[in-house]
Formats: C-alpha cells, sequence, structure tokens
C-alpha cells in the first residue's frame, strides 16, 4: 500500500516539474515564461518530497521527517530567485526603453 501511494506521489510530482517545464519551452515572452516552472518545481519537488517521506517512514519503522527542511528550503527560494529574475528584467527593459542623453 505505501510502495502505490510513494509512487503516485513521486509520478504526480515529476507530472508537474514537467508542465512547468513544457510552459517554460511554450510561452513567448519572458514575463509569461516565469510563473509555470515556479509552481511546477515548488509543488513537484513537495510532492516528490511527500514521497520519500512515506517511502523511508515505512522502511526505517519511524517518522522520517527531515525531508521537511528540504522542501521549506525548496518553497522559500525558488520563487524568491524567480522574482529577483523578474526585477532585472524589468530593471533591463526600462533602461533599454530611456532614450540616451
Amino acid at each position: 500500500m505505501s510502495e502505490n501511494l510513494a509512487a503516485l506521489l513521486v509520478l504526480g510530482g515529476a507530472v508537474f516539474a514537467f508542465v512547468g517545464s513544457l510552459g517554460l519551452l511554450r510561452l513567448p515572452s519572458f514575463y509569461q515564461r516565469v510563473h509555470p516552472p515556479t509552481m511546477g518545481t515548488t509543488l513537484g519537488t513537495a510532492l516528490v518530497l511527500a514521497g520519500s517521506i512515506v517511502t523511508f517512514s515505512v522502511l526505517q519503522s519511524r517518522p522520517v521527517i527531515h525531508e521537511i527542511l528540504i522542501g521549506v528550503l525548496m518553497a522559500v527560494s525558488t520563487p524568491v530567485t524567480y522574482m529577483l529574475l523578474v526585477r532585472a528584467a524589468l530593471h533591463r527593459d526600462r533602461d533599454a526603453s530611456r532614450p540616451e542623453a
């Protein structure tokens, strides 16, 4: 039973990461490309980590929750990274639109 649950969680995480990657490839502009990988990475990582927690909790016969630290770090760092990328792109676009003095 736990193998099936872990497999479904990992497969679901892989699907979300894949859909986020497709959004990165298919959308036309940089600003539209930013959102799908962020959501795919965050939710995909959460599902894969949940599968890991289930698997190793069953194998070790005790709750294994240190993967939560990985999830917290990913949930914090991924959106912050993309936000900094968008701010840098906005700054670049504003500088490009200014007339030279």
